[in-house]
């Protein structure tokens, strides 16, 4: 292949996406293949495949990494791999210049979750305004007692609630970052699954519901803008004198309670909708060592008795 013909790294990358990408994943997905191409292509404006090489491929990797956390750099790594081992297999590169890379990242900012206690909770939901049609407080009180994602509670329509069971079964996910609004896929497999509620909440939801058609959205009516729903949230917070937190925390609240009521992490990944336990023990790490630590005390009390 002559030298004018040889494509630069990121045109080569932008073909692989449209071609291998779009379509075949998630649009949320997608968007992150589009957002790497615009990275490499501000990284490596004039990098050419022929002339990819181990030591240049680190050098961009340590470009990325000086304004990305770790975790950052090894999904841009992992993206951007894939289109390169196509472009073995194709015969533009003869070597594997990702072989044995080394990922760096700057620090990860300390992140700490924002959630209510029981107490919190309860003076939240009693500044409520649970009106006869559905509004954000009813959506507020049901991720608070489900854990669902804001885009999992979006999707709610009639038929996904089974009031014999007493249970929501979530099969998909609102895209209300679209433009139009559609449905999508949920985040994982482990996403798809159906949770349990109180008897208290089964009641109210059949009431609330009762007047609309089956497959249609309890709370979507129009575009919905995540922030128009948090400032809903932010104020009811305000006025009921408690720590202001956004839908997700509402989700934080719900999987803390249940740790501190003592149920199950492997119970709790499932209500969650996480992948692995893995996840659901990094989130609340601080509140599992917190409840360790409680439950040392009590094991060193108990063998002091024993004397």
């Amino acid at each position: 292949m002559s030298e004018d013909k040889i494509p630069h790294f990121h045109e080569y990358f932008a073909e692989w996406i449209a071609l291998y990408k779009q379509g075949a994943v998630r649009p949320v997905t997608y968007q992150k293949y589009l957002l790497a191409l615009n990275h490499l292509t501000k990284l490596a404006p004039t990098l050419k495949m022929s002339e990819l090489n181990k030591r240049n491929y680190q050098s961009l990797l340590n470009a990325f990494a000086e304004t990305h956390e770790k975790q950052t750099t090894t999904d841009f790594h992992h993206i951007i791999k894939g289109a390169i081992l196509d472009a073995i297999d194709e015969g533009l590169l003869t070597t594997d210049p990702t072989r044995k890379v080394i990922v760096k990242g700057k620090p990860p900012a300390v992140k700490k979750l924002k959630y209510l206690n029981q107490c919190e909770l309860k003076v939240l939901i009693k500044n409520l305004t649970l009106k006869s049609e559905p509004n954000w407080d009813w959506f507020f009180l049901i991720v608070a007692k489900t854990g669902l994602r804001f885009s999992e509670a979006l999707a709610l329509t009639p038929q996904d609630l089974d009031f014999t069971q007493q249970s929501i079964k979530i099969t998909r996910t609102w895209d209300y970052k679209s433009h139009l609004g559609v449905f999508a896929d949920t985040k994982n497999i482990s996403s798809k699954r159906i949770i349990l509620i109180d008897s208290r909440l089964n009641q109210q939801l059949a009431e609330l519901t009762k007047s609309l058609s089956p497959d249609e959205l309890i709370f979507v009516k129009d575009r919905v803008y995540n922030s128009t729903v948090n400032n809903r949230l932010k104020a009811l917070c305000k006025k009921a004198n408690i720590p202001v937190i956004s839908v997700h925390g509402l989700r934080h609240t719900h999987a803390s309670l249940l740790i501190y009521a003592g149920v199950s992490v492997a119970s709790i990944a499932k209500r969650l909708g996480h992948s692995s336990i893995k996840t659901t023990q990094e989130t609340y790490l601080h509140i599992i060592r917190e409840l360790e630590n409680q439950d040392n005390d009590k094991i060193i009390q108990h063998l002091a008795t024993l004397d």
